[in-house]
């Protein structure tokens, strides 16, 4: 079955070029610059103060590098990569590096050197941009080890605290380039020369190349084209109400992770909206506090930790207050559950003021405790998350709508909007950019200009990509046919198989299990086996102190992970989940793992996606307790 996608409907606040398809990223940088130079554009905190760039100060940043660039005869097609977290500094590379014609590579700050140096050598990069010592130790380790890097030219550190006695010739300091591009800008030949460059940008040539998070095998580059994830931001900002008063934002995933490129970086260029950098994303909790952002994109991690941390601040509360807000939730939610069934509008005036008052009276403060009260758009990708969360959300007043996409799709293909909202469903696709079908085999595969360009240097790997000239998703969906609306399933690869023939789909049962304020993390096992069981993470913070309140004594996860009420807690809530489930897809048994999953030790992808194959290799003990005989 497939939906023909719709026409973009034009836009005031919408750049020239956009919705044609013609706009680059450094073109829309120039624009902005030219139309609102004085604008605030990028805020970081710099010594505990937020300290403010306009988007002439952006622009002025972006041509100084780009001159440096140039200048150690960097250009159109070259590669320059990034190992840092989200700064100022990572927008000015990235920009540069594709004013000049060349293509941006991010690398996840947490990539061992292995990995660091595969993608590196893959794309053969010529400069990379390093946040700090700990990365650029990486990529002088990646240049020692198997082979070095032999095409690696040039290592600019953003942060050069602790490496005033390094002495490699290739390294230099980033503020070093940024003032030699300053000065060469100062000549207006070389401006006016940049300035042509820039205007010769194809859009259709790559803009970026993003690596898969390979949850099996090496990962793979993206290749994004400038026109696919321009146009695709254009759309999703026009599903969400984008437009008026430029929104904030907070920059807080790893900028190589095409979602955070796709909502910071590009959304910003297109929509004019003020990106605000978090600390790190262990404080953007904090930070969202400090900022109160107008738009928030938070992956389903992160909105399980707010309303964790939400429900202990009412737990914590006053006995009054506590009762105030169990009632008042308990009034809400089936309130949120009508407004998503009418189409995201209340039911009636009573519903409608209801929920305001609830919102003014009680839920105001707990969410501007958590920086949410002023944010009037919210989505969540990226992964799979539970409905109980956004009806949670909802309830309070803050609609979260799902979104979902994949790399090759430029970031988000799928988005509901306050019309299609339905639990648990991504929306239909975004207009006028994607058209879906649904194989025989229920996989979603996509057709339109935000669809890649293919994979760098694998041809077999970009014909295995597409069906007939359409995008293979490998998610199993269900389709409404009537509004377009898409459910994922789960991944192709992901469904289990039990002997006796029965498909399990692992992510309904695992998210039903995270939905416990105390498992972190749930594996389903069962393939080619006799019955189900599940390997959980439990939640340090929430279990702790669960564990405190009781005077149940611990040092670590680990001996809190071993203590038999903790195993006795969460037998009780993969109970309750048992009972939302028929017979054959319960867990019959389950294991709670001794350490916390970890990305550093390939548990996990970048991205925080469990690698299922490599824990049960790891977790292997756990598995032949859990089946005996029959894991051998």
């Amino acid at each position: 079955m497939t939906q023909r996608d719709h026409t973009l409907h034009a836009d005031a606040e919408l750049p020239p070029g956009v919705l044609e398809g013609r706009a680059t990223l450094p073109g829309l940088l120039r624009h902005r610059a030219r139309s609102t130079p004085d604008r605030i554009a990028l805020r970081e905190k710099v010594r505990g103060i937020w300290q403010g760039t306009s988007w002439s100060g952006y622009f002025e940043q972006v041509r100084a590098f780009a001159l440096y660039l140039q200048g150690i005869g960097f250009g159109a097609g070259d590669k320059l990569v990034i190992a840092s977290d989200g700064t100022p500094e990572w927008f000015f590379a990235d920009l540069a590096a594709q004013s000049l014609g060349g293509v941006t590579v991010g690398i996840y700050p947490t990539n061992p050197w292995p990995e660091l140096q595969y993608i590196v050598r893959h794309c053969k990069a010529r400069v990379a941009v390093c946040g700090d010592q700990e990365q650029t130790d990486k990529v002088l380790e990646a240049m020692r080890r198997d082979g070095g890097l032999p095409d690696l030219e040039h290592v600019l550190t953003v942060d050069w605290k602790g490496m005033r006695h390094y002495q490699e010739p290739i390294l230099q300091p980033f503020a070093e380039a940024l003032a030699q591009g300053h000065a060469l800008a100062g000549d207006p030949v070389r401006s006016a020369a940049w300035d042509a460059t820039l205007e010769a940008v194809d859009a259709d040539q790559d803009a970026l190349i993003v690596y898969t998070s390979g949850t099996t095998g090496m990962p793979k580059g993206a290749r994004i084209s400038h026109a696919g994830i321009v146009r695709n931001a254009a759309a999703l900002g026009q599903v969400q109400g984008f437009g008026g008063k430029p929104l904030t934002v907070v920059c807080y995933l790893p900028l190589c992770h095409v979602a955070e490129r796709l909502m910071s970086t590009v959304m910003q260029l297109v929509y004019g909206s003020v990106v605000n950098f978090a600390e790190s994303i262990d404080a953007v909790t904090h930070n969202l506090h400090e900022i109160g952002p107008s738009f928030f994109f938070g992956v389903p991690r992160i909105w399980e930790k707010l309303q964790q941390e939400i429900l202990i601040r009412s737990r914590d509360a006053r006995p009054i207050a506590r009762r105030a807000f169990e009632r008042a939730l308990a009034t809400a939610t089936p309130i949120a559950e009508r407004t998503i069934a009418n189409g995201g509008k209340p039911v009636s005036a009573r519903d409608a003021f209801g929920a305001w008052l609830l919102r003014v009276t009680v839920f105001s403060n707990l969410l501007a405790g958590v920086g949410l009260d002023r944010t009037r758009v919210a989505m969540t990708g990226g992964a799979s998350i539970s409905p109980s969360v956004i009806l949670f959300f909802r309830a309070l007043g803050v609609p979260i709508y799902q979104i979902y996409g994949m790399t090759e799709s430029s970031g988000a293909s799928h988005s509901q909007s306050p019309a299609q909202s339905r639990l648990g469903w991504c929306g239909p696709p975004v207009p006028g950019v994607v058209e879906q079908r649904v194989a025989a085999d229920g996989e979603l595969q996509l057709r339109g200009p935000i669809v890649f360009n293919g994979y760098l240097h694998d041809e077999e790997a970009t014909r295995a990509a597409f069906d007939e000239g359409w995008l293979r998703t490998g998610d199993i969906v269900e389709l409404d046919a009537a509004t377009g609306q898409v459910q994922i399933v789960d991944r192709k690869k992901a469904i289990l198989i039990t002997s006796g023939g029965k498909n399990i789909t692992p992510s309904l049962i695992e998210n039903a299990l995270k939905e416990s304020p105390y498992i972190s993390e749930a594996v389903l096992l069962g393939d080619g086996r006799h019955f189900v069981s599940a390997l959980i993470q439990i939640d340090l913070d929430t279990v702790g102190k669960w564990a405190q309140e009781r005077g149940i004594a611990y040092t670590t996860y680990e001996t809190l992970a071993r203590l038999e009420a903790v195993n006795t807690l969460i037998a009780e809530d993969v109970k309750r989940v048992n009972e939302r489930f028929s017979r054959v897809e319960n867990i019959r048994k389950f294991a709670l793992l001794r350490k916390q999953l970890d990305h550093d030790d390939g548990e996990l992808t970048a991205t925080m996606k469990v690698r299922r194959r490599v824990i049960e290799q790891k977790f292997a003990a756990e598995v032949a307790h859990i089946y005996g005989l029959e894991a051998a």
